[in-house]
């Protein structure tokens, strides 16, 4: 496997008599197959909420969804299993994959009672899936359908972030209608991976399926964009880089020297993460100017390699004194993508704060955001919601999830219905 790295800048000149411009960089990062390329071995834990809420039809369509899953794994994958109510025990522990019906037998003994503690599963699973980490593709599901009241939801955030310095990613899976969407987001954009609404019991199998199909296409992981900045070039201060797909997260950005730092995770085969990042650029001569530098640190687990390091990928760009505006359409929709999720927080903060006025012109704003950028369902998801608030009602749980993932990500027709 190799980065597959594309870059483009929001417009490409710029006026050379401007003392400054603003400038966004897309940097679209992917996992390339060659020659060389084979199956990477997935070191898969799955950590099951099994708290009474979860008695009846919840568990036993989650049993179905993980048995799926089992039979989809290969020989050579590794699995373990984790449940947890009140407190977390290890149901199946850290093994190869030989003998799939052996290993759906232990879903058997998973029986619904007790309150819950995700960080107690989270921090049992981490431990779990780090005996089979080697030269794999470690990843890990949590699914829950309720509220952290036995555990501690800052201490879930620093466990997703424990996670990714062993090379683990975390997606979460929110199940039904109570469980808490902040929590839940924060411990996927944390831990690398993606946010998952599962709204009834029967779409458990689907979408744990699509998260699996999401992580087979994983090809290097562990990676890093490093962004160096020409003297002149500068990040913004304030949310100055963030990822706009497979879905929007804002990325912590840490400095060293010249160079900005940004924790990717893994890389997928035909499912770039794109980057967009934020530039002031001080007036430049005429002609073409390099004014940053793009470089991915990556690990390859297909060969056991890690800290690898990409070719450096020079960003330039043309100042002239007769400047003529070319906006990059692509970079513009990723624009567009962020300012949705963008407008959708401030939606989201207003109504706390009891602004519902303030709250349905956000909300209004960021359909118009979702209608220019092609994305026909959330812009009737976030309209919607502006209108029944408009009209003095109150927004459901469901309504609520709706708009977080819209504004997160791009739904496919199946997920708006």
């Amino acid at each position: 496997m190799q980065v597959g790295l594309k870059c483009a800048l929001s417009d490409a000149h710029l006026d050379a008599t401007q003392l400054n411009s603003q400038r966004q960089i897309s940097i679209a990062i992917e996992a390339l197959p060659d020659s060389s390329s084979r199956d990477i071995p997935l070191n898969l834990c799955l950590v099951l909420d099994q708290s009474g809420s979860m008695e009846g039809r919840s568990l036993k369509t989650v049993k179905q969804a993980a048995e799926r899953l089992i039979d989809r794994l290969s020989p050579g994958d590794r699995l373990s299993i984790i449940t947890f109510n009140h407190k977390a025990k290890v149901l199946l522990p850290n093994q190869i994959v030989d003998d799939p019906n052996r290993l759906k037998a232990s879903l058997d003994r998973l029986e619904a009672a007790g309150g819950t503690a995700i960080d107690e599963g989270i921090r049992l699973g981490i431990e779990e899936n780090a005996k089979g980490k080697k030269d794999a593709v470690s990843q890990m599901f949590v699914l829950t359908d309720g509220e952290n009241e036995h555990g501690d939801n800052d201490r879930c955030l620093k466990l997703a972030q424990v996670a990714t310095t062993y090379g683990l990613s975390i997606n979460s899976l929110g199940f039904g209608s109570s469980w808490n969407q902040d929590v839940l987001e924060k411990i996927a954009d944390a831990g690398g991976g993606a946010l998952s609404y599962i709204q009834e019991p029967e779409q458990a199998v689907t979408e744990f399926g699509r998260l699996f199909d999401r992580v087979q296409s994983i090809g290097l992981t562990n990676a890093f964009l490093r962004l160096g900045l020409a003297p002149g070039t500068r990040l913004a201060e304030l949310k100055p880089m963030a990822q706009v797909a497979p879905e929007t997260i804002e990325l912590l950005v840490q400095q060293e020297g010249d160079c900005a730092i940004a924790r990717l995770g893994d890389l997928m085969v035909d499912s770039p993460r794109v980057i967009l990042a934020n530039l002031y650029v001080s007036q430049l001569p005429e002609g073409k100017n390099t004014i940053a530098q793009v470089q991915i640190k990556y690990d390859n687990p297909a060969l056991g390699q890690s800290e690898l390091v990409s070719e450096t990928f020079p960003i330039e760009i043309a100042a002239k004194t007769q400047y003529q505006p070319q906006i990059d359409s692509d970079v513009q929709q990723s624009i567009l993508a962020l300012a949705k999720y963008r407008q959708t927080q401030i939606a989201e903060t207003k109504l706390k704060q009891g602004d519902r006025q303030g709250a349905v012109t956000m909300l209004q704003t960021a359909a118009k955001t979702a209608l220019q950028m092609g994305d026909r369902n959330a812009a009737t998801v976030l309209q919607n919601n502006a209108t029944q608030l408009d009209a003095g009602e109150e927004l459901s749980e469901v309504d609520r999830k709706k708009t977080r993932l819209v504004s997160k990500t791009i739904l496919q027709e199946a997920d708006s219905e």
